[in-house]
């Protein structure tokens, strides 16, 4: 692992590869470089790729502040001109896609497109309702066993149990300040706003939980394309990469490289 200094605080990244476009993963809520890690070992065969950790996740720094979308996206943006990389493939699950998205609203010209796996932008109605329970429950001495039992329902790996308990437990080690400010910004975050200002190519891939109304995210980003992916919990790039990968890699070649 590598790490830049923004202001202060240590942002660390995995680099491997080269070849264009370049690829950017972000990791989800509570994760870290690794939950990208099939990702990882696929793309950079034939492209640059790097695998960041947010601020507040994993090795990164964890200062005592106001985590938003917002915020993770200027730090990406900051890292990829600190990194020269240029007209990048953003791909994020769950809430990196919300920052990849976010990125791409704020700073149009920098990613070539983006790839949100299972991620919560442009919900159906009542859909951010059903988590606030877990939002409200996260700053109290509960915290970790209400952790504990949210990704137990998600998860996935019902067919490998150690490491759907590897992933939980992980989930209901992180630092309780983070967890709390960053779900609390997930719960606010306009992503019809990001949806309606992204003008590069998009892919959603879903695990067949649909967290995006795909009508509505459609009518918002005319060059939305989706996908779905069969038998896997909400972390199937982890759980059937044999069925995520070859479709962001089918969509670099229709949708990027035929742009590009």
């Amino acid at each position: 692992m590598t790490q830049r200094n923004r202001d202060g605080v240590a942002l660390v990244y995995e680099e491997a590869g080269s070849g264009a476009p370049p690829i950017v993963l972000v990791h989800p809520w509570g994760g870290d470089h690794a939950y990208m890690a099939p990702q990882f070992d696929y793309f950079r065969r034939d492209h640059r790729v790097v695998s960041v950790g947010l601020r507040g996740h994993g090795r990164s720094d964890k200062p005592e502040q106001d985590y938003t979308m917002g915020l993770f996206a200027e730090d990406l943006v900051w890292l990829c001109r600190e990194l020269r990389i240029e007209k990048p493939v953003v791909v994020g699950h769950s809430m990196g896609g919300m920052i990849a998205l976010e990125l791409a609203a704020r700073v149009p010209e920098l990613p070539s497109a983006v790839v949100l796996l299972d991620s919560p932008v442009v919900t159906p109605p009542g859909l951010m309702d059903g988590f606030r329970p877990f939002a409200e429950a996260l700053p109290g001495p509960g915290y970790r066993e209400a952790t504990r039992q949210f990704y137990s329902y998600v998860a996935g790996f019902d067919d490998r149990t150690d490491r759907k308990q590897r992933i939980i437990e992980e989930m209901a080690s992180n630092v309780q300040h983070v967890m709390v400010s960053t779900m609390q910004a997930v719960l606010a975050h306009d992503t019809d706003a990001a949806a309606a200002a992204c003008k590069v190519p998009v892919l959603y891939v879903s695990s067949g939980t649909w967290y995006t109304d795909v009508a509505r995210f459609h009518k918002l980003c005319p060059h939305l394309i989706t996908g779905q992916t069969v038998g896997s919990g909400h972390f199937h790039q982890l759980e059937v990469p044999e069925q995520v990968n070859p479709m962001i890699e089918r969509f670099l070649t229709i949708a990027v490289k035929a742009v590009g």
